[in-house]
C-alpha cells in the first residue's frame, strides 16, 4: 500500500487531510500542487436514475414522519472503524440508515427536519428529509490525493448533485450538519451507537429513552417486508444455494487443507454474486458443530464425520439469506447421524407446519421442540413423559438455542423491536424468519452415549409469511437426509 505526500507550509491542505507521519516525500512542491488541481476531465453524471428501493424508501420515510411528528429525527450511517493503525475495516452502513435511504457510503446522516407554520413552529403535518453526504473530494486544496480517504486512494464518491438522482432527496454536506444540529431547538431524537460526532452535537437535546423508542420503532418498521425487500432476500437465498453448492463440489479439497477452505469458497460465491457474506460463516466439521456459533474455521474436515454449514450470502444492498445444511462429508450418513438428522428434520417439518398469518410467534419454536424432546425421551436421554420435560426445559441441554429469528438487512433482525410485537406477537404476511431445530451433543457429555459425543445437527431455511401460508425462500437446497446424499452425490460426480 503506497504512502501519501505531505505538503509544504505553503500548500497546506485542509487540517481535516489526515497526513501519515512516515512519508518518504516530506513536502511537495508549489509545481506540483499547481499542477495537480488541474487537467482532469469533467466526469459529472447527469440524468441517473433513482437507485431501485427509492420509491419505498420513500415510504418508509413517510410511516417514520407520521410516527414522531414535530420531532427532529437524526439517523446516521457510522464511520470508518480502524482494524489496525491506519487501515479500517470495509465499512458497512447502519441498518437503520440503509432502510430509510438506499445509501451505503460513510459519515452520512439523514435528519427529517419537522415542517414549521407561518410563525415558525412545528405545525405537525410531516417532516423534510435532507440527506447529508460528503461531497467528492477536494481538488483546489488537493484532498483528492493527499489525504488517505482521497479520491485517488479509495475512489471516486457521488457528488451531492448525482446523490440527489440516486436517492430521491435533498442532498447536502454532511461536514455542516453537527453545526446545524448543535443549534436545533425543539425535541430531537437519534439513532445512537454510529456517530459519536453527531451524538455530541446533540448531546443536551436528547435522552436514552427517547432514543431507545425511535430504534425500537424503526425495528418493527422492519417486521413486515415490502416488495423490494422480498425480491432480495429471494435473491440472497438462491445465490445462498449456489454458494453451497460450491463447496459440496470442493470438499475433497477441504479433506485436504481444513475448514478454511469451505470458508474461502463460500466467500467467493458472496462477493461475486453479492456485497459480502451477511454474517460470518460456520463451516463446523466433526465437533466444531456442537459451536454455535463456530466461525474460527481452522480446524480438520475428516471423512465419516458431519459438517455443519451456516452462512448466507448478502446482496448488493445489503439483505442476507440465512441458510444451514448438515452434511456427511464423505456423502453418506452414518446410521447414528442419520438417525440424529432425521429428528431435526421432522422438528423442522413440525416448525415450519405451524408458520401462518395469524400464528403465535412462538408457535413454531414450540411445534419443533416437542419434537425434538420426544426423540430425546424415546432414546432413553431424558426420562418422559414429554410434557414434563417441556415444562422443566429439560431438552435445552441439547437443543440449546431458538427455533428461529426474524431476517433482513440483518441476520437478526428486528432485533430491538417490543417483545409485544416480536416473540409475543403474531405473525403477519411479508414477515421473514428462519426456522433452524437443532441438536447438539457436546464432545464431552458424559450424560449421552459415547457414540453420540461430538454429533451437531441443524437444518435452517428462510421462509415469507404469505397470505394463505408460507414460501420457503430457500426451498433450492435439499433437506431430507436421502435427498441430500443423492445432491451431494450428483455434484461430486
Amino acid at each position: 500500500m503506497a504512502e501519501e505526500a505531505k505538503p509544504t507550509d505553503g500548500k497546506k491542505p485542509a487540517e481535516t487531510i489526515k497526513q501519515r507521519k512516515n512519508n518518504v516525500n516530506k513536502t511537495v512542491s508549489d509545481e506540483l500542487a499547481e499542477n495537480m488541481k488541474s487537467g482532469w476531465a469533467d466526469t459529472e453524471q447527469r440524468d441517473l436514475a433513482p437507485v431501485p428501493q427509492a420509491g419505498h424508501t420513500a415510504a418508509r420515510r413517510a410511516a417514520l414522519s407520521a410516527r414522531f411528528p414535530g420531532e427532529r429525527l437524526v439517523i446516521p450511517a457510522g464511520r470508518l472503524k480502524t482494524r489496525s493503525n491506519d487501515t479500517e475495516y470495509p465499512f458497512r452502513a447502519a441498518t437503520e440508515y440503509v432502510y430509510l435511504t438506499g445509501n451505503q457510503t460513510e459519515d452520512g446522516v439523514l435528519v427529517l427536519e419537522p415542517t414549521e407554520n407561518a410563525e415558525g413552529a412545528p405545525d405537525g403535518r410531516g417532516h423534510e428529509a435532507t440527506l447529508y453526504l460528503l461531497p467528492r473530494s477536494d481538488r483546489e486544496n488537493g484532498e483528492f490525493w493527499l489525504s488517505g480517504q482521497g479520491e485517488l486512494w479509495v475512489g471516486r464518491r457521488d457528488s451531492l448533485a448525482e446523490a440527489e438522482q440516486l436517492y430521491g432527496l435533498p442532498v447536502a454536506d454532511v461536514r455542516t450538519v453537527a453545526a446545524l444540529l448543535k443549534e436545533a431547538t425543539g425535541p430531537v431524537r437519534v439513532v445512537r451507537g454510529h456517530d459519536s460526532t453527531i451524538e455530541t452535537a446533540l448531546t443536551d437535546k436528547i435522552t436514552a429513552e427517547r432514543d431507545a423508542e425511535l430504534k425500537s420503532f424503526l425495528s418493527e418498521q422492519r417486521l413486515i417486508k415490502d416488495e423490494f425487500e422480498i425480491a432480495e432476500l429471494t435473491y440472497a437465498c438462491e445465490a445462498t444455494a449456489r454458494g453451497f453448492e460450491d463447496v459440496v463440489r470442493v470438499l475433497d479439497k477441504a479433506v485436504a487443507t481444513s475448514e478454511r477452505y469451505i470458508e474461502g469458497t463460500f466467500f467467493l460465491r458472496a462477493r461475486v454474486e453479492g456485497n459480502d457474506v451477511g454474517y460470518g460463516s460456520i463451516c463446523a466439521a466433526g465437533p466444531h458443530a456442537t459451536t454455535l456459533h463456530w466461525v474460527r474455521n481452522d480446524g480438520p474436515v475428516r471423512p465419516g464425520e458431519l459438517l455443519l454449514l451456516d452462512a448466507g450470502v448478502e446482496t448488493r444492498s445489503l439483505y442476507t439469506a440465512d441458510v444451514t445444511r448438515t452434511l456427511p462429508i464423505d456423502g453418506r450418513f452414518t446410521a447414528l447421524q442419520r438417525t440424529i438428522y432425521d429428528a431435526v428434520y421432522e422438528a423442522q417439518e413440525a416448525g415450519i407446519a405451524a408458520v401462518r398469518p395469524g400464528a403465535k410467534y412462538r408457535d413454531f419454536h414450540e411445534a419443533a421442540q416437542r419434537v425434538l424432546a420426544g426423540h430425546l425421551v424415546a432414546w432413553g436421554l431424558l426420562e418422559g413423559p414429554v410434557d414434563r420435560v417441556l415444562e422443566l426445559g429439560l431438552q435445552r441441554r441439547w437443543t440449546l438455542h431458538g427455533t428461529g429469528h426474524m431476517l433482513g438487512l440483518d441476520v437478526h433482525d428486528c432485533a430491538v423491536a417490543r417483545r409485544e410485537a416480536y416473540v409475543e406477537g403474531t405473525l403477519e404476511p411479508g414477515m421473514v424468519l428462519t426456522v433452524e431445530p437443532g441438536l447438539y451433543f457436546q464432545a464431552d457429555d458424559l450424560t449421552v452415549p459415547e457414540e453420540y459425543r461430538g454429533i451437531g445437527v441443524r437444518i435452517e431455511d428462510d421462509l415469507l409469511v404469505t397470505e394463505d401460508g408460507t414460501r420457503n425462500l430457500s426451498a433450492g437446497l435439499p433437506r431430507e437426509a436421502g435427498e441430500v446424499e443423492a445432491w451431494m452425490a450428483r455434484l461430486t460426480g
